[in-house]
This record gives structure tokens, C-alpha cells and sequence, in this order.
């Protein structure tokens, strides 16, 4: 009977700690299997490496169960029951943005990691049937103490489970790798890379929709970016589809070598160079980190290939000056027309104009002297510099400008980038969850002051991941966003402290700005408050490993 109660606690504690490696291998998943990166992430707060219930639970299980030492086993029992229950009972469930996947890699690391803790389970269970012959409270306090340690050892566990199968990952990304390499060499389209801080995904939605009006494109899908979603979009979709003329891959990284890696797989021919800014900073250390990922595309042009810069970021201008390839293409939307640099941007916009109906402007060929009016239904000031880009792009490959802004016009917004729609209670909502970065942010900004009429809402949860500058940057945001806000709502209290500086030292209202724990807090706000010709701006939306 006795062993029965032991293996009764002693799984307990085993399937509550699985079940802690399944909730953690979202997190793992989010970090793209970054050991380093989770052990950032879980020190952060001392309620992932050290969550109080289940510690508390133990705690108080053992002293109770020593408490009673003289009730026989009956007590011991209940308590070390209720002891493990409470400790292994769920969290209390909380807002998700990005679920847990469960692919193939992933399950892989749960099946080891779980492995692991089920084998120290066991070990205690073999200690446990030692102790039983000493004594039962001995025996289920033993339990108690080591139960709870395997359970808050749990990302441990998943740790040592991601070393064990590095091997094997190792050899499946390569076999992985050289799937897509092959597939390449037999389709063998016009590869066009797309690399920088911010933009990359709408640049690359603009070329793809523009190249489209002549040629077959296929962008890598959604956010894509790592060398592995570029192969598996490979695998998935250009393997089954050899008329491709054009492949264009958005690149993207958070530590030098990424970038290279996937040049080296895909071989671009061209490559464009939106933007290099604070965003992901935290992870770069130095904007001349993050200059130096970002030109590896460059670097990896054949000296034949073709280069096209954001004239406008003086970091992308020094990379433009460093006069590879042979062949480079700048864009301007800010340099004056009638003063244009020698040597300088070859397209630009004047006369540009945002309204509630979209952007409008001229984009005048410096090289051919050609001048065509573009309007698009975008919003968004820095879209701008995305469209000459894209016009480039589409003007070597023999497009004329007439042509492309018939395409430009039809253009739609990437998903969660400045997307506009009316709600049927009759509120505009500008969605630019996606991410936000100091560009896009300010831009966003002036978008909703468009919006004359009504309260204008702005939710967010501020910028992230700006490193040392995430401060200063949060707080300019605030002081600049009462400019074009009637109402503010910051979504979590703790990483929004600089912006409420801002606001503060802005003079906003303070009956004007409220703090809320979560987005669903702000979204029932607004649709209790606001009305028909109302406008709410979401402004980035913050990462999982924010939230928990």
C-alpha cells in the first residue's frame, strides 16, 4: 500500500512538472530556441524562475507534515497531496498572443525534456522507497521537498532537453537547408533580398504587388524572416511552382552572421537596404551592430548586382558610400528636388501629402528627368520611402513610373501596418499592432491627427526593445503624443513608466490617460466609451515574453 501512496505523490509532481515544460516551450518557441535568449527572458522576473505558489505549497507542505509527525501516515499523506495539488495546479490564464506551435521541433523538445524530468522523478521514487523503512513523514516530506524541486527545476529541464537534441536539430536544419539550396538551383529565380531595422515586410509586400502587374513574384510569406522560415517557404511553395521569375526574400536578424547565412542560401542579385534604427537594440548592443547585420546583404551582391538604399537614414548613406556594389540606387522623400547631391539619391518625392484617403506625391526620376504623380490609399509618412524603393526596383527591371503608380494604387496595407477599417458601431480603428519603432511611431501618429472630427484614442504599450534608448525614446513618445491623442490608454503599468513620464512632463491631462493591465482591458474601454466618429490607433503590441 505504501508504495502505491509513493508512486501516487511522486507522479503528481512528475505530470505538474510536463505540464510547466509545455507552458515554458511557448516561451522557448518565442525565442527561437535560444538558450541564452530564454535564460534572458526567465530572470527577468522572479515569478518564472520562482513562482511563489508552488514554492509556498512545499514550503508549508514539509513543516505541516513535520508538524504532524505523530499522526500517523494518513496526515503526512493529505498534506503532501494538498502540497503537490496546489503547487502544480495551472496559472491563471492569461492574455496570448502568440500560441504555442507545435511542430515538429517542438514536440521533439518536449518528448526530451519531459523525458528528463520523468527520469529524476523516478530517482525520487527510488530514494522515497528507501526512506519508507525510516519513516512514512521522512518518506512523504522527502517527496514534498523533492517533487517541488524537480517542478521549479523545470526550465532546467527544458534546457538540458534543447542540449541533448542539438545534434540532431543540427542535423535536420542542415538536411532542412540543403532541401531548399536544391530547390533554388532548379527553379533558379531572380532573387531580391530585403533587409532593415523596420520595413522590411511592407517594402517587401509593395515590390511583390508592384513586380506582379508584369512579372509572377513570390515574397516569403508574412514575417518569414529567419533562415529556416525562408527554407521552409522554399520547401513549401517555390518547390511546387517552377514558373517563379522573381523570389523575394525578406531578411532578418538579431545577432551579425544571420543575414549572411541566408545570402548565402538564396544568392540575391539585388538587394535593398530600407532602414537601420534602435529597433531590436537590446539584443544588438550598438547601432553599428546592427549596421554592420544589416550590409551583409550588400556584401553578399556579386559585384554585377544591384543595391538600393534609403537615402534619407544617414546609417544607410554611409553603406550607399561605401560604393558596392557598382551599381546602387538611392531614394529620397526628404532632399530638396532643386538642390539634389551629385552623386546622390536618383528618385524622389515632393509634394507629398497624407489625407484620410491615402498618400499622395511625385516621384521624379533625377536620371531620366521623368516626373509621375503616385497616390496610394497607404497611410503612413515613411511609406513613402517604402514605395520609391519598390519603384526602383520596378524601374530596373523595366517597368515605367506611369506603370507602376497604376500599381501603387491599388496598393493594400500589410497586415497590422496602419490597416484602417470602421467598426459597425461607426469607429475608425487604425491597426499598427504589428510592432513599433520610433519611425513608424511618429508616423502612425500623424496619421490619426488626420482625424479631426470625434476623440481620437491612442492604445499602447509603448516601444520595446530599443535597449539603452527605450527610455528616452518612450518618453519623447508620450510628449509627442499629445499632440495627436484626445485620450491615451498605456497597456501595462511597468514598461510604460517613461511614457507616462512624457505625458506627464507634457502637461496631457491626467483624466485624459489611463494604465490598464492588459489589451482586452483597453479594447472594453473603448467600446464602452467611444462612439460613432471616434478613432482609436493601436500602436504596437507587446511580445509574450512581455506579458509573462
Amino acid at each position: 500500500m505504501m508504495q502505491i501512496l509513493i508512486i501516487l505523490l511522486v507522479t503528481i509532481w512528475a505530470a505538474g512538472t510536463c505540464y510547466r515544460l509545455y507552458l515554458l516551450a511557448r516561451f522557448y518557441q518565442i525565442e527561437e530556441y535560444k538558450s541564452g535568449r530564454f535564460i534572458r527572458w526567465l530572470f527577468q522576473s522572479r515569478q518564472r524562475y520562482l513562482p511563489t505558489r508552488p514554492a509556498v505549497a512545499a514550503l508549508l507542505g514539509v513543516l505541516f507534515q513535520l508538524f504532524f509527525a505523530e499522526g500517523g501516515v494518513f496526515l503526512p499523506l493529505v498534506i503532501g497531496l494538498i502540497a503537490g495539488l496546489t503547487a502544480i495546479y495551472p496559472p491563471a490564464k492569461s492574455e496570448v498572443k502568440k500560441k504555442f506551435i507545435p511542430t515538429a521541433r517542438a514536440k521533439r523538445l518536449l518528448v526530451a525534456s519531459c523525458t528528463i524530468a520523468v527520469l529524476v522523478a523516478f530517482l525520487l521514487y527510488l530514494t522515497a522507497s528507501k526512506l519508507q523503512h525510516v519513516s512514512e513523514t521522512i518518506t512523504f516530506g522527502a517527496i514534498t521537498v523533492g517533487g517541488a524541486a524537480i517542478f521549479l527545476l523545470a526550465p532546467f529541464w527544458l534546457m538540458i532537453g534543447n542540449m541533448l537534441m542539438t545534434p540532431v536539430e543540427a542535423f535536420l536544419r542542415r538536411r532542412f537547408v540543403n532541401t531548399a539550396r536544391k530547390v533554388l538551383e532548379e527553379t533558379r529565380p531572380m532573387v531580391i533580398g530585403i533587409t532593415g531595422s523596420y520595413g522590411k515586410t511592407t517594402t517587401k509586400s509593395f515590390v511583390a504587388h508592384i513586380l506582379n502587374g508584369r512579372y509572377k513574384t513570390y515574397p516569403t510569406p508574412k514575417s518569414y524572416n529567419t533562415l529556416m522560415g525562408i527554407c521552409l517557404a522554399i520547401n513549401r511553395d517555390l518547390a511546387n511552382d517552377r514558373s517563379i521569375e522573381y523570389f523575394i526574400a525578406e531578411m532578418g536578424a538579431y545577432i551579425p552572421g544571420e543575414i549572411k547565412q541566408i545570402a548565402e542560401l538564396t544568392h540575391p542579385t539585388q538587394g535593398i537596404l530600407v532602414e537601420i534604427g534602435p529597433q531590436h537594440l537590446e539584443r544588438f548592443g550598438s547601432i553599428e551592430n546592427v549596421a554592420i547585420a544589416k550590409y551583409e546583404l550588400i556584401s553578399a551582391l556579386p559585384p554585377d548586382g544591384v543595391a538600393y538604399f534609403n537615402w534619407d537614414n544617414p546609417h544607410v548613406r554611409t553603406a550607399y558610400e561605401r560604393g558596392y556594389p557598382q551599381t546602387r540606387i538611392a531614394v529620397s522623400r526628404q532632399i530638396d528636388l532643386e538642390n539634389t547631391p551629385a552623386n546622390g539619391p536618383r528618385f524622389i518625392a515632393s509634394n507629398v501629402k497624407e489625407t484620410l484617403e491615402g498618400l499622395s506625391f511625385l516621384v521624379t526620376d533625377i536620371e531620366t528627368n521623368e516626373t509621375q504623380e503616385f497616390f496610394t490609399p497607404i497611410h503612413g509618412l515613411h511609406n513613402v520611402t517604402n514605395l520609391l524603393l519598390a519603384s526602383a526596383v520596378a524601374v530596373h527591371e523595366g517597368m515605367a513610373l506611369k506603370e507602376i503608380a497604376r500599381r501603387v494604387s491599388t496598393l493594400q496595407p500589410a497586415e497590422s501596418r496602419l490597416a484602417i477599417q470602421i467598426t459597425q458601431a461607426g469607429i475608425t480603428i487604425i491597426n499598427d499592432a504589428y510592432s513599433a519603432n520610433p519611425v513608424g511611431a511618429y508616423s502612425a501618429l500623424n496619421t490619426l491627427k488626420l482625424y479631426e472630427h470625434g476623440r481620437r484614442l491612442l492604445i499602447t504599450p509603448g516601444m520595446v526593445e530599443l535597449g539603452e534608448l527605450m527610455e528616452s525614446e518612450n518618453r519623447r513618445l508620450g510628449e509627442a503624443a499629445i499632440t495627436a491623442a484626445t485620450d491615451i490608454i498605456l497597456v501595462g503599468d511597468q514598461q510604460t513608466k517613461a511614457f507616462q513620464d512624457g505625458l506627464r512632463a507634457a502637461g496631457f491631462p491626467v483624466e485624459r490617460w489611463q494604465v490598464v493591465e492588459t489589451l482586452s482591458d483597453a479594447i472594453g474601454w473603448y467600446q464602452c466609451n467611444l462612439s460613432a466618429g471616434d478613432t482609436v490607433l493601436f500602436l504596437n503590441d507587446l511580445p509574450d515574453t512581455y506579458l509573462h
